[in-house]
């Protein structure tokens, strides 16, 4: 399958959208280049609740979840993952309702950090988010009328999770697959090696219907992801390519394989760039003049 994207996206903020009976999603006022049109929360059950990725501190946002719940109870209070466009209404949600917060563990970084990048790590991600439920792969969150599964999908961060909805063919990707754009994976906050791991465990699931963290959802879900890992090992034989010809900075690389992207977004390009050498040299096929690659990292294809 040739790699789409979904740009056409009406998210009505502020309203609970139906996707099907027991499931709503309501999107964040948070647009920005990072964001798509917002954060999604989405509302699992009919007489008890779950929440999924309560979002931004909006006033707008808690009031339109508020109302929406409408006096129902909230069993849970779910996380994809710890960045700062999807935790920071958790605590006063969970103050409001009662409910306990489940996640795959505290934000961290999938290897060892410099001083420099543990002050780019606070800059997006929730450095103090603590879940009171830790959950493993396959853990099931049940409430009153509603059940959601636990897969672990690691790469866009090391704590990050996809949830599939008991009796339906639809799964919470959050920022592991999106239908608007590639996700990001940026070192030392995400790993891609182990992004291109997640995307074979979806792969080899059922579900065929995802709810994003942002955007619509996507329909014929397993032919997207494996456009989506087609366009990622496309991506690394490029960088191979241009390696081999000489070309041994991430500055020289964005500049060439990203010729057509806004230049607002080449510091995303550039990160992302980074996460596949890193994942080449894992693999031996790149070797870099430092033990651990930074941006300004010289690099070559190993002999």
């Amino acid at each position: 399958m040739a790699l789409s994207f979904n740009t056409d996206f009406n998210p009505k903020h502020g309203v609970a959208v139906d996707i099907v009976p027991g499931v709503k999603r309501m999107t964040a006022p948070n647009s920005g280049p990072y964001t798509f049109r917002g954060t999604n929360t989405y509302l699992i059950g009919e007489h008890s609740l779950a929440l999924v990725d309560p979002g931004p501190d909006s006033d707008a946002h808690f009031d339109a979840l508020i109302s929406a719940i409408d006096g129902r109870s909230v069993d849970a209070i779910v996380l994809t993952h710890s960045h700062l466009d999807h935790t920071p209404l958790t605590a006063r949600l969970k103050h409001q309702t009662g409910a306990a917060i489940y996640a795959a563990g505290p934000h961290k970084a999938y290897r060892d950090l410099t001083q420099e990048e543990t002050e780019i790590l606070g800059r997006s991600a929730d450095l103090d988010f603590m879940p009171d439920r830790i959950l493993a792969d396959g853990d099931k969150i049940e409430g009153h009328d509603w059940q959601i599964e636990t897969v672990l999908t690691p790469g866009h961060t090391a704590n990050h999770s996809a949830f599939a909805i008991g009796g339906t063919d639809l799964l919470l990707s959050g920022d592991h697959v999106m239908g608007w754009s590639t996700t990001v994976v940026a070192p030392p906050d995400g790993s891609m090696a182990d992004y291109l791991r997640s995307l074979d465990v979806l792969l080899a699931r059922s579900e065929t219907h995802y709810l994003p963290g942002h955007g619509d959802a996507i329909p014929q879900a397993h032919a997207y992801v494996k456009g989506l890992k087609t366009h990622r090992i496309m991506r690394e034989t490029a960088i191979l390519d241009q390696a081999s010809k000489g070309v041994d900075t991430i500055p020289e690389l964005v500049r060439i394989l990203y010729r057509t992207l806004p230049a607002k977004l080449h510091g995303a390009a550039a990160m992302t760039v980074l996460a596949h050498l890193e994942s080449l040299i894992e693999a031996g096929k790149i070797t870099s003049a430092d033990s651990q690659p930074t941006l300004s990292s010289r690099f070559e294809t190993a002999n």
